[in-house]
């Protein structure tokens, strides 16, 4: 962002993605004028995209030892997703799809405006959203291969994790994730875990620029 302006240079103290107690981390040389112009539009860069790896990173360590992978969602700020994306796969997160265009997951109200689960997956194939067994064995019937489990309880995802068996069929759970819960969640063995809340309710890092 310095570079756009004039007589700024910038020099990268730490390495992106480390935990780092707290310590200078970007030095700023130049024009007071135009580090000042530019000091609050690189702060909140910084403190909001530090504040999505933390949240991402506190996540991946939960699961740690497990075969689950974290997953963002679509649930990002307008104009700023791709560097939320990005900064959850710093903090060691899987990034799912971006928008529209790249990834099909058919959810509750395309479920219902095409008739059902058997309707939708005959019009197009993709990740398909169910709400219990009796919905992800529809499914699977009619031909899903990667199942999104929405708040479902611990013993429904056990129970789904076993009526998968070895085939090569996807589970990712969704609704009401938190540090608390994460864990026991992969423990069920599950694929993916998607975490809204990742770049939806992070708390910014408190970071201040200081003229010396």
């Amino acid at each position: 962002m310095f570079g756009e302006l004039d007589g700024v240079e910038t020099t990268i103290l730490v390495e992106e993605g480390v935990w780092l107690p707290p310590q200078d981390v970007i030095n700023i040389k130049g024009n007071a004028t135009m580090i000042l112009m530019g000091e609050r539009l690189a702060l909140n860069f910084i403190q909001r995209l530090s504040g999505i790896t933390t949240l991402t990173r506190k996540f991946v360590d939960a699961i740690e030892g497990t075969q689950t992978k974290i997953l963002d969602t679509r649930k990002t700020t307008p104009l700023f997703r791709y560097l939320e994306k990005y900064a959850v796969s710093i903090g060691g997160g899987v990034n799912h799809r971006k928008g529209l265009y790249d990834a099909v997951l058919i959810k509750e109200n395309h479920i219902r405006i095409a008739g059902g689960i058997k309707e939708s997956l005959s019009m197009v194939k993709g990740e398909i959203e169910v709400r219990n067994l009796f919905e992800m064995k529809e499914a699977i019937d009619n031909g899903a291969t990667h199942l999104l489990l929405d708040n479902m309880t611990i013993e429904e995802i056990k129970r789904a994790v076993e009526v998968r068996g070895d085939s090569d069929i996807i589970l990712e759970v969704s609704g009401g994730v938190t540090l608390e819960n994460v864990r026991e969640i992969a423990l069920t063995g599950v694929d993916y875990i998607s975490v809204g809340s990742l770049t939806h309710s992070y708390t910014s890092i408190d970071l201040s620029l200081i003229l010396r």
